[in-house]
């Protein structure tokens, strides 16, 4: 569970962010201030995942204490929340480090998605961060130098997935582990983008084709999968991939469809797909 701390010197908006936190179930608010260099020392000792801040505050405003704390602890992410929206001063303020800027009156359904995006950053930031502690490790065991390239063994990784998912050969397999090392080494989540611009980043011939040639590789691993499982229900591809890729719901939603005993078939999630083919297990185990 996240870990939040609120600093507004608007007692009200602070009972409110709380409250949203609390209904949404989006983390535990471990603590609150007025502001001043008190929030500041009480922020570095307790060390929260996101701290939401205001802008304007008598004593030290919000850039101010994002400087000062950022100082000291980069990871902490940060919500500033403000009146105020001239473009000069949401500039200051992302210039200072934080990662989304909110416009008061408070939104309850901004803050949520705000908080849900910073929160899947954090989890992909824990995962990357695992994904290259392995791999330091292999590379002491193997004595391999410091100067190979670390992102090799994880979008081999990906490779080996995608061929068990027999998508390999296919153009869009080629396509998925773009995105793949695009995410690895510029340490994202596929959804801090539209998949969209993704592809436009990634090819300048046609992004529309790349995006339906990725789309048709899951399409096909799904129903590769569901015929696995058909074959035989406990084959460790299937059972390893089915609910860890997929949602097991379509995979089985396609295996009933392949059998004749529904009319349509399992439906993919690109995103979702692609989230939890970097996330999966096998990439911190192999």
């Amino acid at each position: 569970m996240l870990r939040i701390y609120i600093v507004d010197d608007d007692i009200s908006a602070i009972k409110v962010l709380e409250n949203i936190i609390e209904d949404n179930d989006l983390g535990e608010v471990i603590g609150f201030s007025l502001g001043g260099e008190a929030a500041v020392d009480e922020i570095l000792s307790l060390e929260p995942d996101i701290v939401l801040i205001d802008l304007l505050m008598p004593e030290k405003d919000g850039i101010e204490m994002v400087n000062d704390i950022r100082k000291h602890n980069e990871s902490i992410k940060f919500i500033m929340i403000s009146h105020v929206n001239t473009k000069n001063m949401i500039s200051s303020a992302y210039k200072s480090g934080i990662e989304f800027f909110i416009n008061k009156p408070i939104n309850n359904i901004e803050v949520k998605i705000v908080m849900e995006k910073i929160a899947e950053k954090i989890n992909m930031e824990k995962i990357f961060s695992q994904i290259s502690s392995v791999v330091v490790k292999k590379e002491k065991a193997s004595g391999r130098k410091d100067d190979d390239d670390p992102v090799t063994d994880i979008i081999t990784s990906i490779r080996r997935i995608l061929n068990r998912l027999g998508i390999l050969g296919e153009k869009g397999g080629e396509d998925i582990l773009k995105v793949c090392r695009y995410l690895v080494e510029n340490k994202v989540s596929i959804y801090d983008y539209r998949f969209k611009d993704i592809c436009k980043k990634l090819t300048d011939d046609n992004p529309k084709a790349m995006e339906q040639r990725i789309r048709r590789a899951v399409n096909m691993g799904l129903n590769n999968l569901a015929n696995i499982g058909i074959e035989d229900y406990m084959n460790i591809t299937f059972t390893r991939y089915s609910n860890s890729l997929y949602n097991f719901q379509d995979v089985k939603a396609q295996m009933d469809y392949i059998r004749g005993n529904r009319m349509s078939g399992g439906k993919i999630n690109v995103k979702k797909f692609i989230d939890n083919l970097m996330a999966n297990q096998e990439l911190r185990e192999n």
